[in-house]
């Protein structure tokens, strides 16, 4: 039932790369490049209160300045053999470096014929920084 370990550390290695690209400076500035991590599909619950598509996602990201956002506590847990949830927490440090922002932020990626895309994505703004408490999923597997 599920993956093996060792392919489940793997995946997770490729979805923590994948949320990197999404939050890379430049590839935001890119819609190409980013669209190709978002499922057609793709709604976000942003930490405004406002829900997006992936149209909406990709305007957005190409006119913000963005910040530098640093993951933390990065986890993954298979929901099916093609769904896993990914959860972390985000820094985001301003321009000036004198401010920092948390955020607790969860994804999750479906397996397509052409690799792993996002399907959905929620941020959450938090006012500490303070270690993230490990879910429990009844009827999953914890990864990672």
């Amino acid at each position: 039932m599920g993956h093996p370990r060792w392919y489940m550390a793997s995946l997770a290695e490729q979805l923590l790369e994948c949320e990197k690209k999404l939050l890379d400076p430049s590839l935001r500035r890119n819609p190409e490049k980013l669209a190709s991590l978002l499922d057609d599909d793709f709604v976000e619950f942003g930490s405004s209160g406002r829900t997006y598509d992936k149209k909406q996602v990709l305007h957005q990201l190409s006119r913000q300045v963005p910040a530098q956002v640093t993951i933390e506590e990065f986890r993954v847990v298979e929901l099916t053999p093609s769904v896993v949830l990914a959860t972390y927490r985000a820094r985001a440090e301003s321009a000036d470096g004198k401010s920092q922002k948390y955020s607790l932020r969860s994804s999750i990626w479906v397996e397509r014929a052409d690799g792993w895309k996002m399907v959905f994505h929620q941020g959450t703004l938090v006012r500490e920084n303070k270690p993230l408490e490990k879910p429990e999923f009844p009827s999953t597997k914890n990864l990672a």
